[in-house]
């Protein structure tokens, strides 16, 4: 495969990190998760530069994604991006991805109610939902906000998985079918 990068894009709790790892381990390739170097090339977690504005978030994104398109002009092996759920609204990100035509754009699909059934576990986990859902309604803002984004990461990626009721073990073998990765088998 001469792409190094696959980056995976979905609404939040569509399984992106997972579904990394799990891609990244059957191709023999290094799972990233983008959410994870924003915390550390920031110092601060998304949710904290959220909180202190979108596009102090989204500005961070864009040179972490940036950081992950730089390094993987020098790797051999591929490099599996997990995105955060709303890169699709970062306009900086986006021009990123236009740029750098080696990298391939998968989308991973869940219904909304899906979606928001494991926002709703995780908050209850750690008693917050995230902030750009503090709204009157947080559930649809939720709905409205997933369906937009579904369209746009639609009309982005290069494949998109149905991932409701599949295990991350299963996504990253149909994206890695599809994009005809060699597949490293388990021992």
């Amino acid at each position: 495969m001469k792409n190094r990068i696959i980056i995976i894009t979905g609404p939040k709790h569509s399984g992106k990190t997972v579904c990394a790892r799990a891609l990244a381990k059957v191709s023999g390739g290094a799972a990233a998760d983008l959410d994870e170097l924003v915390t550390k090339e920031t110092g601060k977690p998304p949710r904290e530069l959220f909180k202190e504005g979108p596009e102090v978030f989204r500005k961070a994104e864009a040179s972490a994604l940036a950081s992950l398109a730089n390094t993987a002009k020098s790797e051999k092996n591929l490099i599996v991006i997990a995105a955060g759920g709303g890169l699709i609204d970062n306009r900086e990100a986006l021009a990123l991805l236009s740029q750098h035509r080696e990298i391939i754009t998968v989308y991973l699909e869940v219904s909304p109610e899906t979606a928001w059934q494991r926002i709703l576990s995780t908050a209850d986990a750690d008693g917050e939902l995230p902030p750009f859902l503090k709204t009157e309604n947080p559930r649809e803002t939720q709905f409205a906000l997933h369906t937009r984004r579904a369209e746009a990461y639609r009309s982005l990626a290069q494949f998109t998985v149905s991932a409701d009721n599949k295990s991350p073990e299963e996504i990253a073998d149909e994206i890695a079918r599809h994009f005809e990765l060699q597949v490293i088998s388990a021992k």
